[in-house]
C-alpha cells in the first residue's frame, strides 16, 4: 500500500531511524527520549560542550531547547549549532519562555542569525522573536495561536525558515505557504514536555527527509502526526498521568488509516489576514 503524502514522512522516520541530537531541558529530557524511541527515531542527549561539538555532525538533526538555560548550556548550544551548520545538519529552535526574562530572550534572538531550519514555539514566544511585545506567564502563552499568525509569517520570511505556532490550532508557515492543523487534546498542555517533544519530533522528521526542499512538508507531517496521536490518546486517558502513557503508546502505534481518518488540516492563503486570523 502506498503511503499518503504526509504519512510517507512517518514511514521515512520509522524506516531510517534518524539520530536526533537533543539539547533538551532537564525537566523533559526523559519524556523527549521516550517519545523519539516510540516514534522509531534514535535520541541522543550529549550535553558536554566539547562532546556536543564533536557529536553533532554524526546526527541526522539537532533539537535545541532553551527550557532550563544556563551559561554552560549556552556554550554547548553555540558549539553544536556551529557544528550543525558546518556539516549541513538541520536544526530546530524551541525558544522556551523567551520574552519573559532577558538572558534567554537575547540568546534566542542571537540564534536566529544561525539559520535554524525550523522554529517551534507558542504564540507568545513567536510574537517575541518577531519583534513584538508578547504576553506570557512563565513558559505558558497567554495569547491564542491565531494571534501569532502574522508574526509567524513575518519571522519565517525574515529568517528563511519554517515557523510553527503551537496551540489549540497549530500553524505551520514558511512565509508563503501556511497550513492550519486543528487536532490535539486539552490534556496535552497539562503534561510537561509535550511541546518539547514536538520540537524534537520535528527534528526527527527533518533528519529523515534529508533535503531542505522537503522541510516544510516534513514539518507539517510532524505536527500533524503528533496532534493526531495526542487526540487519539485522549480517547482512552482519564487524566494527565494516564494520558502521558497513552500518548507514548499512540506515537508508537498510530497507523496511516487512523491518521488519515482523524487529521483536520486546512491550507491557508498566507497573504490574507482578518482580525489577526488567517481567512
Amino acid at each position: 500500500m502506498r503511503s499518503t503524502p504526509l504519512y510517507s514522512h512517518v514511514a521515512l522516520v520509522r524506516e531510517h531511524s534518524p539520530l536526533v541530537h537533543c539539547l533538551a531541558n532537564s525537566v523533559t529530557t526523559n519524556f523527549t527520549a521516550n517519545a523519539l524511541l516510540a516514534l522509531g527515531a534514535a535520541p541522543a542527549m550529549v550535553t558536554a560542550p566539547e562532546e556536543a561539538e564533536e557529536f553533532t555532525p554524526l546526527a541526522s538533526a539537532l533539537s535545541v531547547n532553551l527550557g532550563t538555560l544556563d551559561l554552560p548550556q549556552m556554550d554547548t548550544i553555540r558549539r553544536a549549532v556551529a557544528a550543525a551548520n558546518a556539516c549541513n545538519v538541520p536544526w530546530v529552535l524551541d525558544p522556551v519562555a523567551v520574552g519573559v526574562v532577558s538572558l534567554r530572550t537575547g540568546f534566542a534572538k542571537q540564534l536566529l542569525r544561525e539559520r535554524p531550519a525550523v522554529i517551534r514555539g507558542n504564540a507568545s514566544e513567536i510574537i517575541c522573536l518577531a519583534g513584538g511585545v508578547p504576553s506570557a506567564r512563565g513558559v505558558d502563552s497567554t495569547e491564542l495561536s491565531a494571534a501569532a499568525f502574522p508574526a509567524a509569517r513575518e519571522l519565517a520570511n525574515a529568517t528563511q525558515c519554517v515557523v510553527v505556532v503551537s496551540g489549540a490550532t497549530d500553524y505551520v508557515t514558511d512565509g508563503a505557504r501556511t497550513v492550519a492543523l486543528s487536532n490535539g487534546s486539552p490534556l496535552m498542555p497539562r503534561v510537561s514536555g509535550t511541546g518539547c517533544v514536538l520540537s524534537a519530533v520535528v527534528a526527527a522528521f527533518l533528519g529523515a527527509s534529508g533535503k531542505p526542499s522537503a522541510f516544510f512538508d516534513a514539518t507539517v507531517a510532524a505536527v500533524a502526526f503528533m496532534s493526531v496521536a495526542g487526540e487519539l490518546a485522549a480517547l482512552t486517558a482519564k487524566a494527565p498521568g494516564s494520558f502521558a502513557v497513552a500518548f507514548l503508546d499512540s506515537i508508537a502505534t498510530l497507523d496511516e488509516a487512523a491518521f488519515d481518518a482523524t487529521l483536520r488540516m486546512e491550507t491557508l492563503d498566507a497573504h490574507v489576514v482578518v482580525a489577526g486570523r488567517p481567512a
